[in-house]
């Protein structure tokens, strides 16, 4: 059985090792084979201790033959790069010792949370608003975050991506048919242990954060933790 600590030692030597539930980002430092930049950040081949592995940082200048260290990695598998049009079975996201520190909310990372499934009908989406004291609609936990900030909220919504055990979270993007695309007032991410799946319709508790930066790449101006959700 693999433990906290051998999964943890496995990122820093350069095994592809998934996140442990819970687990810390972890170091990955290799040398450099191959560098490929697209918007947003550079994909990094390296040489490690224990074998070539990939990983991927904010945009950055890295020479061929390099020696360089991935701070705050976390592992995915399966992460699909549209950018790229290939599919890598593992990857590690994080950033590069040294450099200035960038807000990754416009890169691709997410697979996780780029783009949404086609079979959501997201024309047509109209959920009431929760009832209560604490209830918010969409439009309102996002653009009124700096009322909302550290309070706790109910919404009402539908499902329209959930992405499940990344960095020991289940990943939930929720909408209500508030707010527009034009302003982002209509989708709001949602980080909670419960499970669901497109297309279900949620009633969310959580707590309201803003400008929350979970390291590897996961950068939110609002994001509702925490949550618990209900039928």
């Amino acid at each position: 059985m693999k433990t906290l600590c051998s999964i943890g030692f496995a990122i820093v030597f350069g095994l592809s090792a998934p996140v442990a539930q819970g687990q810390a980002p972890q170091v990955l430092r290799g040398k450099v084979l191959e560098t490929q930049n697209v918007e947003a950040y550079t994909y990094l081949r390296l040489k490690t201790l224990t074998g070539e592995t990939w990983a991927a940082v904010p945009t950055a200048t890295v020479k061929l033959g390099a020696d360089v260290t991935v701070e705050n990695a976390a592992v995915m598998s399966n992460f699909e790069s549209k950018s790229l049009k290939r599919t890598f079975s593992s990857i590690a996201f994080g950033t590069l010792a040294g450099a200035p520190k960038k807000d990754w909310d416009t890169a691709e990372i997410a697979a996780a949370h780029a783009g949404l499934p086609k079979q959501v009908d997201l024309d047509n989406i109209k959920v009431a608003k929760a009832s209560g004291p604490n209830a918010r609609t969409v439009a309102e936990i996002v653009s009124k975050s700096a009322e909302n900030k550290d309070k706790a909220i109910v919404v009402s919504g539908k499902v329209v991506k959930f992405n499940g055990g990344i960095m020991g979270k289940n990943w939930v993007h929720l909408r209500d048919g508030s707010g527009t695309a034009a302003d982002n007032t209509n989708d709001v991410l949602v980080t909670t242990q419960d499970l669901a799946k497109v297309g279900d319709l949620v009633t969310v508790s959580g707590v309201v954060r803003t400008n929350k930066d979970f390291g590897a790449a996961y950068a939110y101006k609002v994001i509702v933790e925490d949550a618990k959700l209900k039928p």
